[in-house]
C-alpha cells in the first residue's frame, strides 16, 4: 500500500551543493539519500513529495557538510499481507514468475500462477494444461500478497493468483464476462418460469 508520511530529520547536505539555494540543496540531498531506501517498519521510499520546512543549518567540527533540520513528505510503499496488487510480469523462470509492482517486485511460485497443471517452456511461457492459459513477460496481472520476508537487502514478496478475480487481466475479464452471461441466462430462465 502507498502511504504519504511526514518526516522531520537532520539532512546532511554535502559541500558540493553549497552553491545551490538551501531549499533546493536539501531537496536534492533528500532525493539522493532516500531514493530506494527500504526499511521493515517504514517500507520502500518511492519519492520525496515536498520539503515543508528547512531550519538554519549547523556545521559539525571535522565534517565538511552542513546539517539542516527539515520537515518533508515522502511517498512510501509498504506491502501488507492479503493486499491485492496490480503489476506486470517482469520475468518468467522455470520455478515461477516475477511481477514488478512499481518500487519493488514480488514472486509467484509456478504452483500459484493458475488453477491448473502448469509447465514452463524454453520460450519463457508458463502454460496451463487444461485451461490453455498462458503467462508471458509483459502480461498485466492482479495478485494477492501471501508472504513477506525482510531478510536480506530488499523485501521478498510471495504472491498468488489462484483465487477468483486474480490472475492475468485477460483471464479476469473473461471470467467476469462468463459469470455475467450465466447470470443473464439464469434470469431469462426464471422469467420464463414466472410467465408460465
Amino acid at each position: 500500500m502507498f502511504y504519504e508520511v511526514l518526516v522531520t530529520d537532520y539532512v546532511r547536505v554535502e559541500p558540493n551543493k553549497f552553491g545551490m539555494d538551501t531549499d533546493a540543496a536539501v531537496r536534492t540531498q533528500l532525493e539522493e539519500s532516500y531514493s530506494g531506501f527500504q526499511d521493515k517498519d517504514i517500507g520502500t521510499v518511492v519519492t520525496v513529495l515536498n520539503v515543508k520546512d528547512v531550519k538554519e543549518g549547523i556545521i559539525i567540527p571535522g565534517d565538511g557538510a552542513a546539517y539542516y533540520e527539515s520537515t518533508f513528505k515522502l511517498v512510501i510503499f509498504k506491502p501488507e499481507l492479503q493486499e491485492l496488487v496490480y503489476g506486470q510480469i517482469e520475468e518468467i523462470t522455470n520455478f515461477g514468475a516475477f511481477i514488478s509492482m512499481g518500487p519493488i517486485r514480488g514472486m509467484i511460485h509456478i504452483s500459484q500462477t493458475m488453477d491448473d497443471f502448469v509447465s514452463f517452456s524454453d520460450t519463457g511461457v508458463l502454460s496451463g494444461k487444461d485451461g490453455k492459459k498462458n503467462l508471458v513477460q509483459g502480461d498485466k496481472c492482479i495478485a494477492r500478497i501471501v508472504a513477506i520476508s525482510y531478510k536480506g537487502e530488499e523485501p521478498k514478496i510471495g504472491l498468488t493468483m489462484r483465487q477468483p478475480g486474480l490472475g492475468k487481466l485477460d483471464w479476469v475479464k473473461a471470467e467476469k464476462d462468463k459469470t455475467e452471461a450465466e447470470a443473464k441466462q439464469t434470469i431469462a430462465i426464471e422469467a420464463k418460469k414466472v410467465k408460465k
